[in-house]
């Protein structure tokens, strides 16, 4: 039931998330057709926002990384103790 429910919620939002014709004439080219608003205004919000991707990026990798392999062998780690102490 909720594969069902995100389904439909993911195919209506689909929609939402486009530009509309207005903002699509004022984007440049590359942007054309998906963000709304006015675009970029120079070379410095292309470098800014390319920045902030590839941080959130580097972020991302890393966050999964140690998620699936935290790399702790100690026997004094702090988490030995958490998970093991009875």
């Amino acid at each position: 039931m909720k594969k069902l429910i995100l389904s439909i919620f993911s195919f209506l939002m689909a929609g939402v998330v486009f530009a509309c014709p207005v903002c699509e004439k004022q984007q440049p080219e590359i942007l054309r057709g998906i963000t709304h608003g006015a675009g970029p205004e120079g070379r410095w919000d292309y470098v800014i926002v390319w920045s902030m991707i590839i941080i959130v990026a580097f972020t991302l990798f890393f966050s999964v990384k140690w998620l699936i392999r935290p790399g702790e062998r100690s026997q004094t780690h702090i988490k030995r103790f958490i998970l093991f102490n009875e």
